[in-house]
């Protein structure tokens, strides 16, 4: 070990940030229960008895290699009613709780909501007015694919939007993604950053838009009128029969269903998601210079003999050092990190070098 310790100032050190990404793509039949639908011990959905959202996992959930890949949930605003109403309070409750987390409240205390200039179509009342996002499938990615956040401009998610219901099924696929999001996003949200999602057909200027992408969250709040062009709408027999009710418009499908019932449905027309995640490296790099004159000499009993410096032997001789390690220590002198070398390096008074340690966090 070193007899002397270095002072390390401001000018002998920096901080730098490096952003990874990741491919992440999620297939429609992983969604959708590839190893079967809830309620089948192979499945990798799975189901709570409060029914108020629904997970999907990689591989079977009971698995003990099984990895959690997101959440799903439904909700619609206290505005919203209708005279089939099931779980009502539940989706109330959810809406609201999505909405206090991403969107947060205005300036009277009132809960914002997911409406946007963006965003001018929405679902309808059953009396006939539309409300703007007020009827929303919230998708919830675990961390293990977004690590901090989805990175902007990246996401993209192919749907099935026709009333054919096939698990999966190719009837008018509609492809969602956060056109421009790259350099158009919003940061007034609790959450932090956010754009609008657009039909691959949009462009991110329209005001069409049919969601909300929240990036560090992870989280997607997207407009149940996605699933209909025209509102109300009658739905086909095969669109109706996952949901339990035939013949009547979408409003009273997914007010007169329960959640996990309406999130089913929603899981059977995802075809395809992808986005990049972003893994935000913070490094903090330190410059330890060895001047001609320092480090010449080392503290370790290996270096004497006798009391003498073993590698002189003459009195002429240039004293030398081999360094191996490097210590960095706080104000009190205690060893904080180590960093080793992956060879020696030959120190004497005709040389002088920079070695920089990086430490990442």
């Amino acid at each position: 070990m070193a007899t002397v310790f270095k002072t390390l100032t401001t000018a002998d050190r920096t901080t730098t940030k490096t952003l990874l990404h990741e491919a992440i793509p999620l297939t429609g039949t992983l969604i959708s229960g590839t190893y079967m639908e809830p309620g089948n011990a192979a499945t990798n959905v799975k189901t709570f008895s409060h029914g108020m959202f629904q997970s999907v996992y990689d591989y079977p959930y009971l698995s003990s290699s099984a990895n959690h890949v997101l959440d799903l949930t439904f909700g619609y605003t206290s505005s919203m009613s209708s005279s089939t109403q099931v779980e009502q309070a539940k989706k109330h409750q959810i809406f609201n709780q999505f909405s206090q987390v991403l969107r947060g409240y205005d300036e009277n205390g009132n809960i914002k909501g997911f409406n946007h200039a963006r965003i001018t179509g929405g679902e309808w009342n059953s009396d006939s007015s539309e409300v703007s996002m007020g009827q929303c499938f919230f998708l919830s990615f675990a961390r293990l694919l977004t690590k901090d956040e989805i990175k902007k401009g990246t996401f993209k998610l192919e749907l099935n939007t026709g009333s054919v219901f096939a698990t999966p099924d190719n009837n008018n696929p509609m492809t969602i993604q956060d056109h421009g999001a790259a350099s158009n996003y919003y940061i007034d949200s609790p959450a932090g950053d956010y754009s609008v999602l657009y039909t691959s057909s949009i462009s991110q200027t329209s005001s069409a838009g049919v969601g909300l992408l929240f990036y560090q969250a992870g989280i997607i709040a997207l407009t149940s009128s996605v699933f209909s062009a025209s509102q109300p709408q009658a739905i086909g027999s095969a669109h109706a029969s996952k949901f339990g009710i035939s013949n009547r418009s979408l409003h009273h499908v997914i007010t007169g269903n329960t959640i996990d019932v309406n999130v089913q449905g929603f899981r059977n027309r995802v075809r395809n998601v992808e986005f990049q995640n972003t893994t935000e490296l913070n490094s903090t790099m330190y410059f330890c210079r060895a001047n001609h004159n320092e480090f010449n000499y080392s503290s370790n009993p290996t270096y004497l003999s006798a009391s003498k410096i073993r590698v002189k032997t003459q009195s002429t001789d240039l004293p030398k050092s081999y360094v191996t390690t490097i210590g960095l220590y706080n104000h009190s002198n205690e060893l904080m990190a180590v960093a080793k070398l992956s060879e020696p390096l030959k120190k004497d008074p005709n040389t002088e070098f920079v070695l920089k340690v990086r430490l990442d966090y």
